[in-house]
């Protein structure tokens, strides 16, 4: 069953950067955007990571919490980030796929789909995209449009 908007968001807990693991649940009272990523290090997810750090004080300001969520595991997150010069939000390593499982986003082949999920304060999913392409990503102005409603 496809989680979407109006749904309790399926909690989880992943290793990520900065040496810790990260739950969701623990953000409740706070939006968060769970952005799915096929990998790290390609070109699309480098340029939509980017596009999110370079525009992180809108998030702040909305005070919510951006993850990016990949199959790879942490050291690789760990690499890709350094080379990028530092993401401004934690990349959590979903390296069994169950989170993707939970959220619905893996295709066919069972690689990750790219995927954005803004999930409000009160721990609904307010905002749901699964891309068919997943040549492009959804804009930080989409997403804060999604968190304000």
């Amino acid at each position: 069953m496809a989680v979407d908007v109006g749904d309790v968001a399926p909690d989880f807990t992943l290793p990520g950067t900065g040496g810790r693991e990260y739950t969701l649940s623990e953000y409740q009272g706070h939006p968060v955007v769970l952005a799915f990523y096929p990998g790290d290090d390609t070109p699309v997810c480098t340029m939509q990571l980017n596009a999110y750090t370079k525009e992180i004080s809108e998030f702040e300001g909305l005070d919510a919490q951006v993850f990016g969520i990949s199959p790879q595991d942490v050291a690789s997150h760990e690499r890709f980030s350094q080379k990028q010069g530092g993401f401004a939000f934690p990349l959590l390593a979903d390296g069994g796929k169950e989170v993707a499982k939970l959220y619905n986003i893996l295709g066919p082949l069972g690689f990750y789909r790219r995927s954005v999920f803004v999930v409000g304060a009160d721990g609904l999913v307010k905002y749901a995209h699964r891309s068919a392409t997943g040549l492009t990503f959804k804009k930080t102005d989409d997403l804060l449009k999604a968190i304000r409603s």
